[in-house]
């Protein structure tokens, strides 16, 4: 079912100056009663390696990490392609805690239900 008040945020790269805006824009949505989710695809999953995420701070931004433990703390769902793991070689790896691992067709379900999506 469709709703209208969502937004998927869709990261789909470990560039480090295109983590920040789907968090801020998830984290930004959330205090404005809206429904976000956000997806991580492909090289994205590198960010989600533990100690990766702490490497990375620009400007007067806090480090990655920590929006990331802000968008879990905030209710946020953050969704890891089991594929993109696959494709990385990184079945035994582990990532961050608190992100859950999902099949790519969730992608496609998540992006029908959703009012909005936006990819990074």
């Amino acid at each position: 079912m469709k709703d209208e008040n969502s937004i998927l945020y869709v990261q789909t790269t470990d560039a480090p100056e295109k983590q920040y805006s789907p968090l801020v824009l998830a984290q930004t949505a959330k205090m404005m009663d809206i429904n976000p989710k956000v997806y991580y695809l492909g090289t994205g999953l590198k960010i989600l390696k533990p100690g990766i995420a702490e490497t990375i701070k620009l400007g007067s931004f806090p480090s990655v990490a920590e929006m990331l433990q802000k968008t879990l703390e905030m209710g946020i769902e953050i969704y890891v392609c089991e594929a993109s793991k696959q494709m990385l070689g990184w079945e035994k790896v582990s990532l961050i805690p608190g992100v859950k691992i999902v099949g790519a067709g969730t992608l496609n379900d998540l992006a029908l239900e959703s009012g909005a999506t936006m990819w990074f």
